[in-house]
């Protein structure tokens, strides 16, 4: 265990794989897999059977923008009322959405960028930080660099301090020493993220993140978040509904959106609540999550791990011995049709806000959010193959970057909203 933790925590570390939106950056033109080995906007997109939406009727609840947050209350096998994962989830974003707001009341239109902090030793050390991590990106994510930097000098370095820490984290539970990693490494882990949020970074790579969270109102709960999603990788390979799954996608991948949009800014003329522009970056993490699930089945299935709602399966007529067969059946074709369905409305959820970003945060992750979706095509296009990896040709993606400008440079006409 020992020299699983060192070779994590190596400032020369080689990190290779990580989740969510910004990973599906590095998909724009090619940079290889964009592996996430792990697997919504919560408000209309949330499937609970193939063909509709289902709302609570018994509590009601809405969000800030009118819109009803799905399932906030369910009952479980014993009669108990509990809170829905769309529930719990709705609660970080409105927090991380409150901390933005703070800020911009205090500091003007725009995410106000704080002097670097003094770390102890020489002043240069926090300057190599940021360039490592730079070199991690470039090396390993090439696009998702290039799109960095179109950004300022300040948010693109805070983007890659968090990159670097998703990468490092998802590791742990997914990379060549993940079979050494026990829940003891990982309250290890989460105790140096606590530290590095009060200014005390262990290594060089902390150093940047503790310095980034100072100049940007990016909270600690989806960094811990996060963390949790690789402990429930160590403890469950099923997931028995869509809501456990749900939560499990948020924890690995729609965090990250969470973790971002302080950095990439919203836009000072947008119209739109920060809560909505909050629930499109969790949209866009879940639906880029979904879609890997998808796409990797077969895979996971190798690795003793399926990522489906089990109750859907059974409403399909399948099991996991089904999966774990890779036979593409009538019954298989309805059943991904149903999941593909689901996927592409929290990408259409996702894609209403990206105009409401900065400027110069816009392009990337349009292109991002076009390109990723169309992997769901190709999964169509391969019959929902078990084996057939799918993914989008180069062509298509240099075809796509033209369009996802225009689209980021339409900004949608909003009706006042009442104060």
């Amino acid at each position: 265990m020992s020299i699983a933790l060192v070779w994590l925590v190596s400032p020369n570390t080689k990190v290779l794989n990580c989740s969510g939106v910004l990973d599906s950056l590095s998909f724009v033109l090619g940079d290889g897999r964009a592996k996430m080995g792990r697997k919504q906007k919560w408000n209309s997109c949330c499937l609970r059977s193939s063909t509709e939406v289902e709302y609570s009727s018994t509590f009601g609840v809405q969000s800030q923008t009118g819109i009803p947050i799905l399932s906030s209350m369910v009952a479980n096998p014993a009669g108990e009322i509990v809170v829905s994962s769309e529930r719990k989830v709705y609660d970080v974003v409105l927090k991380q959405a409150a901390l933005v707001e703070k800020q911009l009341r205090t500091s003007g239109d725009d995410v106000d960028v704080k002097p670097d902090i003094a770390l102890p030793g020489n002043m240069s050390l926090l300057s190599e930080a940021y360039d490592r991590c730079r070199e991690v990106c470039a090396e390993y994510a090439k696009t998702f660099y290039l799109g960095t930097l179109l950004m300022t000098p300040e948010r693109r370095r805070a983007i890659w301090a968090i990159y670097v820490w998703c990468r490092r984290t998802d590791e742990l539970v997914d990379g060549p020493n993940a079979s050494h990693i026990t829940p003891q490494a990982l309250d290890r882990w989460e105790s140096r993220l606590d530290d590095l949020f009060q200014g005390r970074p262990f290594d060089m790579l902390d150093a940047a993140l503790s310095d980034t969270v100072t100049q940007f109102p990016v909270d600690i709960q989806p960094f811990k978040d996060m963390i949790e999603g690789m402990r429930m990788d160590l403890r469950k390979s099923t997931y028995k509904n869509f809501d456990e799954l749900y939560l499990y996608c948020y924890y690995v991948a729609g965090t990250v959106g969470l973790m971002s949009v302080p950095v990439m800014g919203i836009a000072p003329d947008s119209q739109v609540t920060t809560e909505s522009v909050y629930n499109a970056a969790l949209a866009l993490g879940i639906a880029n999550q979904l879609t890997n699930i998808l796409r990797d089945v077969g895979e996971d299935a190798k690795r003793g791990r399926i990522y489906l709602p089990q109750d859907e399966l059974a409403q399909a007529g399948l099991c996991d011995a089904d999966i774990y067969a890779g036979k593409v059946t009538n019954k298989w074709r309805s059943f991904m049709k149903s999941q593909i369905k689901r996927a592409r409305m929290f990408f259409d959820e996702a894609e209403k806000e990206v105009t409401e970003l900065s400027e110069a945060s816009r392009w990337p992750i349009m292109a991002s959010l076009l390109l990723y979706r169309q992997i769901l095509d190709e999964i169509e296009a391969n019959d929902y193959n078990f084996t057939k990896r799918a993914y989008v040709s180069k062509v298509k993606k240099l075809l796509a970057l033209p369009m996802a400008y225009t689209e980021t440079l339409i900004r949608p006409s909003r009706a006042p909203q009442l104060s």
